[in-house]
């Protein structure tokens, strides 16, 4: 049996459910429940196994942690790709493709030239990838802030809080600006493809 792991499961569960895998196996250390010896005995190649597999089913349970977080965190301002677009390049004002959602868009793309929606697709992945490592950072931080008064360096512990929580609240920022990327990619690669307009034209009309 072949496990494949592709570039978007990769990104958007398999390397997000690392840092839970991370922050668990810190936890079962703290609460000594994981030791050096309980690991060692494992083989090496079935320790990664697990590991990766852990990785991936966290990565895929705890998606919802990132939509939410993403929900909560307040955004500076509101963007549209589509507006954005236009803003940029007039001439596609009119075009019906801005008024259908970039997924379908993408799906087009995927039809007409694989290697040229895979550009798209990278950022998509990248934006989920680092949206969702945004709650086990945030679950990081509570822990340093437990381990201010339950550990025996209080200050550092503090400074790693502090850390953790700010690299969190960007990453959830981060991962809206490549998801916006992701969406101005989205038109600018469906500008050039005039067919688009023609069908959507053909669909509307039927």
């Amino acid at each position: 049996m072949n496990f494949v792991i592709g570039v978007f499961d990769l990104f958007a569960y398999t390397i997000p459910g690392a840092l839970y895998v991370a922050f668990f196996g810190y936890l079962g250390a703290k609460l000594h429940i994981l030791t050096a010896a309980s690991i060692g005995g494992v083989p090496t190649v079935v320790l990664v196994v697990v590991i990766v597999v852990l990785s991936f089913l966290l990565g895929y349970l705890a998606y919802p942690l990132g939509e939410a977080l993403e929900r909560i965190v307040p955004r500076r301002r509101n963007r549209d790709a589509a507006q954005d677009f236009v803003r940029r390049m007039p001439a596609a004002k009119d075009r019906p493709f801005l008024k259908e959602n970039p997924h379908l868009l993408l799906c087009a793309l995927q039809l007409h030239d694989k290697e040229v929606a895979a550009d798209v697709t990278r950022l998509r992945a990248s934006g989920l990838m680092v949206r969702n490592c945004a709650p086990p950072l945030l679950f990081g931080a509570i822990a340093a802030i437990v381990d201010i008064f339950a550990g025996k360096h209080p200050f550092v512990a503090a400074a790693v809080a502090v850390l953790l929580l700010f690299s969190s609240l960007t990453l959830v920022s981060q991962g809206r600006k490549l998801g916006l990327w992701a969406g101005m990619k989205t038109f600018e690669l469906c500008f050039w493809l005039p067919e688009i307009d023609e069908k959507l034209k053909t669909d509307t009309a039927a």
